[in-house]
């Protein structure tokens, strides 16, 4: 499947200007930006992990600590503290440019939009040696119009940013294996580098890419005479190196307390259970690949038979060696999230643009054919139908932009599919990418801001800039609806309160004070307010649907009453 790069624009990209053709890294970063910029900045901070790596990020800077990682009073002793030292880095050059400030959620996510960038550029500038250039550059425009990475580039956390490493460092181990008497001490050394780099966004979860690659790699070539070109002598501590300092200091800082929860809490926990109930069976990405990866899931899948047919040829087998056994530690893990599989997203969709810019591809069998744009449908109308519906189960009302997503996703379906059966592999890849553009755009910029009972936190801060202006966050506490958005929002002095009791209890501890009480802790509440002969007054309510947990909250305020 391996193709070379044409001497003139490919004629195949014929939704593409020459102009941009002739610049493919500009034409991808364009893509990029008009893919993940509709809802970038409007889309409030979602719960949990976008909102807790924000406020972590948030508290770094307020406070000056750049090695403890808290969120309100609690440390988070959970994932290294990279990602929080970029957002960190972007929130002070917003602040010194006027552009943004530290309430800013997008001013967070910035990381995420240049980490995905660059997973792309790196995507398209590696996957030229292993798939040819035309083939490199679709694969790229695939990757950045995947739904998941859409998301990732959309919220404040690690894993856009984690593929940019993992993109890069396995696009140096490609050269290595491919031409180990050519690759140099420098591109080693860059090799080592990134993985200590991604070491510091996402612990042991960058480096278990390129491992298990080069076990796979080594057992079924039986050898490995790539291993001395990524001079590994040298280049594990270069590794550590570039790692430890931070991991000396937060174990000195914590007491030895972060490698106690990192991992025997969360890793273990993760791997062992459903951690936060995001358990799934063996099969969970398999399954969900065709809404992960869409709109391009279907021309991996057309493209699969044929790549392990080839999988004797040397890109081939790098690229399969890149995905196959990750994947199958993805599968075995017991925590699953759809963003998990992501580093391995590049391979597969290098191998989906090789199969369908290769002139002499061998078709896959009529039946997987139909399998694979039945996927490409279900999942694009699936989501343009949630999207309609969206607004009338929330609002009781259809919203414009919900209902747009149903014809853009079923213009996407009807020209992909078109394209396919006229034999234009590559033309159809490249037009689902760009047809992907108004449907994100209608859903994330034009239909998900505008869904204000998702949005509790917003509203809740508010309401208490009305209600009770100049409240300190260390005067407000919140029982109910406990969620990291809320501490964003608010301020980090927040107290989460647990039950009713609590809160009529942190009412009455000292004046000024406001407490947020959810519906299902009102009678509680109440009780031990009368208890305390606490009298208290109602200053506003809150009512929003708590996506994390599927179900409506009513918020009421209250303060110390006359």
């Amino acid at each position: 499947m391996h193709i070379s790069a044409p001497s003139r624009p490919d004629r195949s990209f014929g939704a593409l200007p020459e102009a941009l053709q002739r610049r493919p890294r500009l034409a991808l970063v364009l893509l990029c930006l008009a893919l993940w910029l509709p809802g970038f900045f409007t889309l409030p901070a979602t719960d949990r992990d976008e909102s807790r790596f924000a406020q972590a990020t948030k508290q770094m800077v307020d406070s000056g600590d750049y090695v403890r990682i808290r969120v309100g009073e609690e440390e988070r002793n959970k994932k290294p503290a990279g990602i929080h030292w970029l957002q960190a880095a972007s929130v002070h050059l917003l602040e010194a440019t006027r552009l943004g400030n530290r309430q800013d959620i997008w001013a967070y996510r910035i990381p995420s939009l240049f980490g995905g960038i660059l997973a792309v550029l790196a995507t398209f500038h590696w996957g030229r040696s292993l798939v040819g250039r035309r083939a490199a550059f679709l694969g790229a425009a695939m990757l950045a119009s995947s739904l998941v990475l859409v998301a990732e580039a959309h919220i404040a956390k690690t894993d856009a940013a984690l593929l940019a490493t993992v993109a890069a460092a396995m696009g140096l181990f490609a050269q290595a294996y491919l031409r180990p008497g050519q690759f140099t001490a420098r591109q080693a050394a860059a090799f080592w580098l990134i993985l200590g780099a991604s070491v510091l966004l996402k612990g042991p979860v960058g480096p278990m890419v390129p491992l298990l690659a080069g076990i796979t790699l080594a057992v079924a070539d039986r050898g490995a005479p790539w291993l001395r070109a990524l001079r590994p002598g040298w280049g594990l501590p270069l590794l550590v190196a570039a790692a430890a300092p931070w991991f000396v200091a937060i174990g000195v800082a914590t007491e030895g307390r972060f490698f106690q929860q990192a991992v025997g809490g969360d890793m273990l926990s993760k791997i062992g259970s459903g951690e936060e109930k995001h358990g799934g069976p063996p099969g969970f990405y398999l399954l969900s690949f065709g809404i992960a990866a869409f709109p391009s899931a279907w021309i991996v899948l057309c493209a699969l038979p044929t790549a392990w047919r080839e999988r004797l040829n040397p890109p081939t087998r790098f690229l399969l060696a890149w995905v196959v056994p990750s994947w199958l530690v993805f599968e075995a893990v017991q925590t699953k999230l759809p963003h998990y599989t992501l580093p391995l997203y590049p391979a597969l969709m290098l191998l989906g643009a090789a199969w369908a810019m290769d002139p002499l591809r061998r078709m896959p069998t009529r039946w997987w054919q139909r399998v694979a744009l039945a996927v490409l449908a279900l999942a694009g109308l699936g989501l343009a139908l949630a999207a309609a519906v969206a607004g009338d189960v929330l609002l009781r009302r259809l919203l414009g932009p919900g209902l747009l997503a149903l014809p853009f996703a079923a213009l996407l379906v009807w020209v992909v599919a078109r394209a396919a059966r006229q034999g234009a592999w590559g033309c159809a890849g490249l037009l689902g990418a760009l047809l992907a553009i108004p449907l994100y755009a209608a859903v994330l910029e034009g239909l998900a801001p505008r869904l204000a009972p998702l949005w509790i936190a917003p509203r809740l801060a508010a309401t208490l800039a009305v209600a009770a202006p100049g409240l300190d966050s260390r005067d407000f506490g919140i029982t109910g609806h406990s969620e990291p958005s809320v501490l964003f929002a608010v301020g980090g002095g927040t107290s989460l309160l647990r039950t009713g009791t609590d809160a009529a209890r942190f009412l009455g501890a000292g004046p000024g004070r406001v407490v947020a009480v959810g519906n299902r802790a009102e009678q509680d509440f109440q009780r031990e307010a009368a208890a305390l002969n606490l009298p208290v007054q109602e200053i506003g309510t809150v009512t929003g649907f708590n996506y994390t947990r599927g179900r409506w909250v009513t918020l009421i305020l209250y303060r110390q009453g006359a």
